[in-house]
């Protein structure tokens, strides 16, 4: 069993089609038996992203009311959820400085971080880092963690 942090250009892809969708949806579904982490704030990522899609007229309102619908009925039970603390807050601010990451980028590695220093620290597997963004991937990659970028799949 495999530990993934996704952030939210990678989870977007389990409820909208598009490049790297069926890799995606390999790692998150239920027979796949991963453990899969995801910062709190990406509920609200990944809403805005398919009400995006939605205004920009790439997909349907049905179409994303029920990807919407089904994000809701996982979020909570399908993912390990990382709150976001004090502690977590501070990393970020210091991820964003160092590494020029936008607000809610630094906030999703400063969560990954702290999900994989947790499994590290109870003797678990290290986490893989899942996302679509190159520059996130990129300060990933410099903070330690291993990365993997959905469009290459």
């Amino acid at each position: 069993m495999a530990a993934f942090f996704f952030d939210s250009s990678a989870l977007v892809k389990r409820y909208a089609q598009e490049t790297g969708t069926a890799w995606i949806f390999s790692l998150v579904r239920p027979s796949a038996q991963n453990r899969l982490y995801l910062a709190r704030i990406t509920g609200v990522e990944v809403i805005a992203a398919l009400t995006k899609r939605m205004r920009v007229g790439s997909l349907s309102a049905n179409a994303t009311a029920k990807a919407i619908n089904r994000f809701e009925r996982e979020f909570n039970n399908r993912y390990l959820l990382i709150e976001v603390s004090p502690p977590i807050v501070k990393t970020a601010m210091t991820l964003a400085k160092n590494n020029t990451l936008r607000g809610y980028d630094a906030v999703q590695l400063a969560s990954a971080l702290q999900a994989n220093a947790d499994r590290i620290a109870v003797g678990g597997s290290p986490l893989i880092f899942i996302s679509a963004d190159h520059h996130l991937n990129s300060a990933a990659t410099a903070e330690g963690l291993t990365v993997d970028n959905p469009n290459n799949h």
